[in-house]
C-alpha cells in the first residue's frame, strides 16, 4: 500500500505451519534480507519512483526450501510490479 511515512516499511509474518521456532526465525531472516536488498535498497525500482510503500511479506513453508537466488529474483519482480502501479 502507498504510505505517507518518511520511508518504505517492510513487515514479515511467518505462518505457524512452519513448525519449529528455529525454522520460523530462519524464514523471517531470509525474507528480511531479501526485502532489504531488493525492496528498500538504493537500486530498487521503488526508490526511483519516489512513492513510499508499506509491504507485508508472508513466509510460507516453501520459503525455507527455495534457493536464496530465487527469493531475490521474486523480490525484484515484486518491486518492479509495485513501481508500475498507480498510487
Amino acid at each position: 500500500m502507498p504510505s505517507e511515512a518518511a520511508e518504505s516499511r517492510i513487515g514479515v509474518t511467518v505462518s505457524r505451519k512452519i513448525r519449529s521456532a528455529v525454522e520460523r526465525n530462519r524464514a523471517r531472516r531470509r525474507l528480511r534480507e531479501v526485502a532489504r536488498l531488493h525492496l528498500l535498497g538504493p537500486g530498487s525500482p521503488l526508490s526511483q519512483v519516489g512513492i513510499r510503500y508499506d509491504v507485508v511479506l508472508i513466509a510460507r513453508p516453501a520459503a525455507l526450501e527455495v534457493s536464496f537466488a530465487d527469493l531475490k529474483a521474486e523480490a525484484s519482480l515484486a518491486a518492479l510490479r509495485l513501481s508500475k502501479t498507480k498510487p
